[in-house]
């Protein structure tokens, strides 16, 4: 069927489908993929939470799906639609991170890195380290980004300061994409911190993270004029 995307109804209708084409492919053909989209569904279409997070949880538990043991954890660290418990945040970052979501690993090592959990666990920083040196591994930018700032101010009781392993993490996180790491290589490189003291290369990487602000502006920009209602 074909659907008008201007066409009020046909929006509507078009949405509906979606829901049944989700549930049909969770509930009767047991797709964890569909199981997730039917969370995605309730969360971004329907903006129901509570059977978001449900779902979410139903298909990390049922099929090991990680992104969904880490949308879980979101809502459970939270407390959105559901009742707020850092211990089990923990428990299904600590399982999105072991099925390769990075992002999964750095929410689990800075929960470490800070203690926060229901249960008043204290700061657990070798498995914090491990964690965020895991996101970083894996790509994460801002788990480098971290990662770097974890060697410029030193751990207590774990490492100390080391400027040009910060260096290499900073490097990295903005070759990922992040722009405050550049900024920070911009800064290591014209103070001398952790590498040889380069003026270009300052200006180049002040101008590479000005370039990302720019865009990150620009992309705010559009998403508030797409939402902007008509005058």
């Amino acid at each position: 069927m074909n659907f008008d995307l201007k066409s009020e109804e046909d929006v509507k209708q078009y949405i509906d489908n979606l829901g049944i084409e989700y549930r049909f492919g969770c509930y009767n053909e047991k797709k964890p993929e569909s199981c997730h989209l039917l969370a995605d569904y309730f969360e971004g279409i329907k903006k129901d939470f509570e059977r978001a997070a449900k779902v979410y949880k139903s298909t990390c538990d049922d099929y090991g799906l990680t992104k969904s043991c880490h949308k879980y954890a979101g809502y459970v660290f939270l407390g959105k639609g559901c009742r707020q418990d850092s211990e089990e945040a923990l428990r299904y970052y600590t399982r999105g991170c072991d099925g390769g979501e990075m992002q999964s690993c750095l929410n689990a090592g800075l929960m470490h890195l800070s203690g926060a959990t229901s249960n008043g666990q204290q700061k657990n920083l070798p498995q914090a380290m491990q964690m965020i040196e895991k996101s970083c591994s894996g790509d994460n930018p801002t788990g480098c980004y971290y990662l770097s700032g974890l060697y410029i101010t030193g751990v207590k009781g774990h490492h100390e300061k080391d400027m040009q392993v910060a260096f290499k993490h900073a490097l990295k996180a903005c070759e990922l994409g992040n722009m405050y790491a550049c900024s920070n290589v911009s800064q290591m490189y014209r103070k001398g911190d952790g590498i040889d003291k380069d003026e270009k290369l300052a200006a180049d990487f002040r101008h590479r993270a000005a370039e990302m602000q720019e865009q990150v502006k620009k992309n705010m920009n559009i998403g508030f004029q797409q939402g902007a209602s008509p005058s």
